[in-house]
């Protein structure tokens, strides 16, 4: 993985210094420490009417060719719900509407160290199925037929929604 050598402000070069307790990047032109973070993305379990799960299938690296959750990296001026919902749309060709969080992890990535996931539910979508951006095909899966998904995260958000929200049938038929 690389890491940052210069700062992003003045263009000098960074140093280690211990700030807060902790080894960290720092521009002495500044005076001001590089505070790296997590970056932020999201994914959506959407569920469809007979209890599926939409998954995409990547046309990018990482995991080129595996399946996953529609989903993406935050832009600076959105919230977690409207990255969530312009992916779904970008991916899938679907707008939908987020009916609540499934959870937040940190998932390791080797081009940018730590991922910030955060999941959400849809189960309220409108429009027609159609792969785009990012994705080779979209498709409909039984939960009890999944193929390899490319991501933990995405697959314990959908672990997440099987364990607190799958539809169950009644009369066992």
């Amino acid at each position: 993985m690389r890491s940052k050598t210069h700062c992003h402000y003045c263009g000098n070069q960074l140093m280690h210094k211990t700030w807060e307790g902790r080894q960290r990047l720092f521009c002495a032109s500044c005076d001001l420490p590089l505070y790296e973070n997590p970056i932020p993305a999201t994914c959506l379990v959407t569920i469809d009417a007979q209890d599926r799960v939409l998954l995409v299938k990547r046309s990018v690296d990482p995991k080129k060719g595996f399946w996953c959750l529609p989903g993406g990296f935050m832009e600076l001026d959105e919230t977690p719900e409207s990255a969530g919902i312009r992916e779904l749309r970008e991916e899938t060709g679907l707008t939908g509407q987020i009916d609540m969080l499934l959870g937040v992890l940190t998932h390791p990535s080797q081009n940018y160290h730590t991922i910030l996931m955060t999941g959400f539910l849809v189960r309220s979508f409108t429009g027609d199925l159609v792969a785009g951006d990012d994705a080779d095909e979209a498709k409909w899966f039984a939960l009890d037929r999944l193929p390899e998904i490319a991501f933990t995260s995405h697959e314990q958000f959908i672990k997440s929604y099987v364990v607190a929200y799958a539809h169950t049938n009644p009369s066992g038929s």
